[in-house]
Formats: structure tokens, C-alpha cells, sequence
């Protein structure tokens, strides 16, 4: 997988054609107007790149380390989400 660079707003547009199914692209221009759809998809292929790099970067990081524990992913949660070991809030 091919790294891609952070994209500035600067960075010039291209036009490019890709198919979708029609039903997809009705409830696009219904949440965004017709003239919304470039922005609205580039915005989704933006999250898709940063979730690709993401699960680039966690591979990398179990190869040398080693999976985490269902122990580990739990205690890591509870200390995003301010947690106690019983699930309450802090």
C-alpha cells in the first residue's frame, strides 16, 4: 500500500469517473444537493485513506509487538472513555 501524502486544500483538482449504484448516489444528492457530490466523496475516500493508513500501521505495529490482549484493548478503552474496571464513569 502506497503511503499518501496529508492532501492541502491548495492541491489542484482532477476530474475522474467512477460508477456508483444509482440508489447510492440518489441518497448523496439528497443529503448534499447535486453540486455537493464531489466534496461529499472526497471527503469519504479522505476517511477510507486514514482508515487504510491506520490498519497499515497497527500490522506494523503487531508485527514487532505482537497482537494485543483482549485485556489490553479493554483497559485501553476504559482510559479513552474515562471508565472504571466496572464500566462507570470516572
Amino acid at each position: 500500500m502506497d503511503e499518501v501524502a496529508e492532501m492541502p486544500e491548495a492541491d489542484p483538482t482532477v476530474s475522474v469517473s467512477v460508477s456508483f449504484h444509482s440508489s447510492v448516489i440518489e441518497s448523496v444528492r439528497q443529503r448534499v444537493g447535486k453540486r455537493g457530490v464531489s466534496p461529499y466523496v472526497e471527503a469519504a475516500v479522505r476517511r477510507q485513506i486514514e482508515r487504510d493508513n491506520l490498519a497499515a500501521l497497527i500490522r506494523a505495529s503487531e508485527e514487532i509487538h505482537g497482537p494485543l490482549t483482549g485485556a489490553e484493548i479493554q483497559a485501553a478503552r476504559e482510559e479513552m472513555l474515562g471508565l472504571s474496571t466496572r464500566g462507570e464513569v470516572a
